[in-house]
């Protein structure tokens, strides 16, 4: 039997970075508002297309993992902001980094990148691929309404990315939970889409929008009950789980989630502070942070979770191989940006605060 491992990570952030006191130069709010609330310090602003961002974190994916891209089997790219819906931007990443498999785009929101890594597992462990390249990638910032307090200090954007590769020896992906919740799909959406009227001008205000409460309750069930699902399968306790890399979108979550499951917050991994919610790329590049930290160490069992748009939600179970650290190291970086995140976001911010004034919000 194959069993499919991570053999290789990398990740790719803007260099642009919009603080909560940036914030505060056009909003009510301020930094102490914020953090205090979601955990936030900073986030990210791209300047560049996602396509961009997921290029340059598969390139450090597979550096690490010593291979090239010739030699991947599929490419699955999880994301909720692509550059174009057609072609999808996976074939983008693929022409980048000289790939020549199947390549496609998944929209699973925030879970979509566990998504893919429980997908190619199965690939990898039915003997259909033996190497899997799995991006989740965002720009997210071209879905705020800067003016919309509630959603414009949450989201950054951002890329991580990992190889799954086939091997004999037990363990990697242990099992995976995927599940949806079609009764919330309307207090997590934006309406960009084939709905929207091409004729009628408003149609081009779209924006992300939510229901905060009702994600908090929604997001701890979702992620709690199939974090206790997929341990209760792997038949492992969760006092056996080394770290847990929950999905970064508010601190407060994390927060619950652990003290509800009785899992130690110590052994929660917790970036949230430096990017924001970057949506399907946050799982990876939590796990790219941590590896730098030299948090992960050989043989650990990591438990991993999420929840997105749609009401999607994921769990993932898996055991960290015997490698650590790089096989190789890739000198690709997201291109130098010659304006700050708040030049970036101008034009936004001031179409949407006009747009709120003659709204009379």
């Amino acid at each position: 039997m194959q069993y499919a491992h991570i053999t290789g990570w990398g990740k790719a952030v803007p260099p642009a970075s919009l603080t909560n006191d940036d914030l505060a130069t056009f909003m009510e709010t301020s930094d102490e508002w914020i953090k205090s609330r979601t955990g936030i310090s900073k986030r990210n602003i791209s300047h560049v297309n996602t396509s961009v961002l997921a290029s340059v974190a598969a390139k450090h994916a597979l550096a690490a993992a010593g291979i090239d891209g010739s030699e991947l089997d599929l490419i699955i790219l999880a994301t909720a902001s692509p550059d174009t819906l057609i072609p999808n931007i996976a074939s983008t990443v693929q022409a980048n980094i000289g790939a020549t498999c199947g390549a496609f785009d998944i929209n699973a929101a925030c879970s979509g990148f566990l998504y893919g890594v429980g997908l190619a597992s199965s690939l990898i462990k039915s003997g259909q691929n033996k190497k899997v390249l799995i991006i989740g990638a965002e720009r997210l910032s071209f879905y705020l309404d800067w003016s919309r307090r509630e959603t414009a200090v949450l989201f950054g954007d951002g890329a991580g990315a990992v190889v799954l590769e086939a091997r004999e020896e037990a363990g990697g992906v242990l099992g995976y939970e995927l599940n949806n919740d079609p009764e919330g799909r309307e207090i997590l959406k934006s309406n960009f889409g084939s709905q929207m009227d091409r004729l009628d001008s408003s149609s081009l205000d779209f924006y992300i929008q939510f229901n905060g409460q009702e994600i908090f309750k929604r997001a701890i069930q979702g992620m709690g009950s199939l974090s206790t699902k997929v341990l209760e399968k792997c038949a492992i306790d969760k006092d056996d789980v080394d770290w847990v890399i929950p999905h970064q979108a508010n601190e407060r979550i994390i927060d619950t989630l652990v003290s509800r499951m009785k899992i130690p917050k110590e052994k929660a991994i917790v970036n949230i502070e430096n990017y924001g919610n970057t949506s399907a790329a946050t799982i990876p590049i939590a796990i790219c942070d941590a590896l730098d930290k030299g948090l992960i160490k050989p043989g650990q069992t990591i438990l991993s979770c999420a929840f997105g748009a749609g009401l999607t939600s994921a769990a993932l179970l898996f055991k960290w191989g015997e490698r650590i650290t790089p096989v190789n190291k890739s000198d690709a970086k997201v291109p130098e940006c010659e304006q700050t995140a708040l030049e970036l976001i101008k034009p936004a911010v001031d179409y949407f605060f006009k747009k709120a004034e003659q709204e009379g919000r």
